[in-house]
C-alpha cells in the first residue's frame, strides 16, 4: 500500500472520513471516488483504496528492524561455511547449559562421594542420601531402562516385572545389584549371570508328545486349565528333565535363575502353546551388563530406585 497521504493530508483525510459517516450512499460514493486514489484492484464493485497504514504498525516495523540489528551485532546470528557470527556479547547456548551443568554437579558433589563409599545399609540408615540415591535412579532408568521395561517398571513380554516380588536371581538390594552390573547372558562380561535353558525339541532331548504333556503338568502347577491324564503323564517326564533345575514342587531356584512355575508371573505368557514353545526351543533373552557403560555410583542409584518401586525382597 502506497504511503502518499501523511502529515496534514492524513489529518484532511480523517475529516473526509468523518463526514462520510453522515452521508447517503451515492454521495459517499461520489467523494470516494473523486478523493482517494485507489490499487486499481476491484471485484464485484468493491474498488481498494491506497491508504496510509496505521501509524502506530509502522513504528512498530521499524523497532523491530533495529532491534534485529541490535540481536545481529550481540549475539550468534549468521552462520558461516565452518562456523557462525558470535557477536560482541560472545553468548553461547551450549556454554551457558556447560555451566548450569557444572552448578548441579558441584551441588550433587557431596552425595555422590557419599554414595560412592557407602554400602546399601549406610544408604538406608540416611534419608537425606537414600532420596538422593533413588531420585538419580528415577533419572538413570528412564534413560537406561525405559525401553525394554516400560515407565513404570511394569515389563512386557520377554522383559521382567520389576514392581513384584518374582525375581529369577533374587530381588536383595545386592542381588538387584550384581545383576545390573553384570547382565544376563552377556558373554563380554566374565561375571555375567548364566542359565540356559535346553531346547529340548530342537536338540532331541524329548518328543512333541512327552513336551505337551510337561506343559499340562506344568500349568497343573498354577492351577490353570490342562488335560489330567496328560498332566499325570508329564510328571514322569519332569521328574527326570526338568526337576533338577525347577525342584520337584517346581518352585525354581534362584541360584541358578530357575523360575518359579507355581505362581502367576510368566515372562513369555501361560498359554499351553507358549509353554510347549518354551520347553521345545527354550529362551535366551539377554540383558547387558551394565557396570561396562555406567558409573558404579549410577548402578547403585538404579538398585535404590528399583527396589524402592515395591518390588524385591
Amino acid at each position: 500500500m502506497s504511503n502518499k497521504y501523511n502529515g496534514s493530508n492524513h489529518d484532511a483525510y480523517k475529516a473526509q472520513e468523518t463526514i462520510l459517516d453522515v452521508l447517503p450512499e451515492h454521495e459517499k460514493s461520489k467523494i470516494a471516488d473523486d478523493d482517494h486514489a485507489t490499487t486499481g484492484h476491484e471485484w464485484d464493485g468493491i474498488r481498494e483504496f491506497d491508504k496510509p497504514i496505521p501509524r502506530w504498525w509502522l513504528w512498530t516495523y521499524y523497532l523491530s528492524i533495529i532491534f534485529s540489528i541490535g540481536y545481529v551485532i550481540a549475539y550468534p546470528a549468521i552462520p558461516l561455511v565452518n562456523d557462525y557470527t558470535k557477536g560482541l556479547l560472545n553468548w553461547s547456548s551450549r556454554d551457558a547449559v556447560a555451566s548450569e551443568i557444572s552448578v548441579a554437579k558441584l551441588a550433587q558433589s557431596k552425595y555422590v562421594s557419599a554414595l560412592r563409599a557407602a554400602s546399601f545399609d549406610d544408604i538406608n540408615s540416611n534419608e537425606e542420601l537414600r532420596i538422593f540415591a533413588i531420585e538419580g535412579g528415577k533419572s538413570a532408568y528412564a534413560v537406561n531402562c525405559i525401553q525394554c521395561h516400560a515407565s513404570g517398571a511394569v515389563g512386557s513380554v520377554g522383559y521382567p516385572n520389576l514392581i513384584d516380588d518374582e525375581w529369577l536371581w533374587g530381588g536383595k538390594l545386592e542381588d538387584i545389584y550384581t545383576t545390573i552390573s553384570h547382565g544376563i547372558r552377556f558373554e563380554e562380561d566374565d561375571d555375567t549371570r548364566f542359565s540356559e535353558m535346553p531346547a529340548f525339541l530342537t536338540d532331541e532331548l524329548l518328543e512333541k508328545p512327552e513336551i505337551i504333556q510337561v506343559a499340562d503338568y506344568v500349568r497343573a502347577f498354577s492351577g490353570l486349565k490342562h488335560d489330567a491324564a496328560s498332566a499325570a503323564a508329564g510328571a514322569t517326564v519332569f521328574a527326570d528333565n526338568c526337576a533338577s533345575c525347577h525342584g520337584d514342587d517346581g518352585k525354581g531356584d534362584q541360584e541358578q535363575g530357575a523360575p518359579d512355575l507355581t505362581d502367576a508371573v510368566w515372562l513369555y505368557g501361560s498359554t499351553k502353546e507358549t509353554i510347549i514353545k518354551t520347553i521345545s526351543n527354550s529362551r535366551k533373552g539377554v540383558m547387558p551388563a551394565w557396570a561396562h557403560r555406567l558409573d558404579d555410583t549410577i548402578i547403585k542409584q538404579l538398585t535404590m530406585f528399583i527396589h524402592s518401586r515395591g518390588g524385591g525382597q
